[in-house]
């Protein structure tokens, strides 16, 4: 049994959409961040799905592999930011980093 294509695509939408409302309207800095890491695991899922309809081509994995090592770069240095935001603020709220507004 097989899986249709319309599945894959439907639960990447899902997913990208849990992401983007995490994103748009929580405050914690932490929380926006796992937003962002779920819409790039929705990419991938669609990636990879249009990869599996077409199995002749292989961009779709290389593509997904480089969202994968963009999306560790991506945590890193937003967990790096969180940490010295922290260290300075006492906070991880959004609204409340206004380090660069001196």
């Amino acid at each position: 049994m097989t899986i249709p294509l319309e599945h894959y695509v439907l639960l990447s939408a899902v997913l990208f959409t849990v992401g983007a409302c995490g994103f748009l309207v929580r405050r914690n800095v932490l929380v926006a961040l796992m937003s962002i890491e779920i819409m790039l695991n929705a990419v991938n899922v669609a990636l990879l799905a249009f990869n599996r309809a077409r199995p002749d081509a292989h961009t779709g994995q290389i593509f997904a592999f480089f969202i994968i090592a963009a999306a560790a770069a991506e945590a890193a240095i937003g967990l790096a930011i969180v940490l010295s935001l922290y260290r300075l603020r006492k906070t991880v709220r959004s609204d409340e980093a206004t380090l660069l507004k001196h």
